[in-house]
């Protein structure tokens, strides 16, 4: 899957609200540029998903059946 395949799932399912799916995106939207960038620009994008995903923190624990 690619990042457009990605991207029209997100809006066909109405899932461009759910952070975990668009930071699979990022992820997707990242590998396809790696090429064409730096290792330090790429490591500083990466780490920003990851910051990202982690200010997540646990917000589903509870209504994981609503969410997931």
């Amino acid at each position: 899957m690619n990042s457009h395949d990605l991207a029209l799932y997100l809006e066909q399912t109405d899932s461009t609200s759910k952070p975990w799916l668009l930071a699979q995106l990022r992820l997707l939207k990242l590998n396809e540029q790696r090429s064409s960038l730096s290792t330090a620009d790429y490591e500083a994008r990466l780490a920003d998903i990851h910051q990202d995903l982690m200010n997540l923190g646990e917000w589903w624990i509870g209504i994981e059946d609503e969410v997931f």
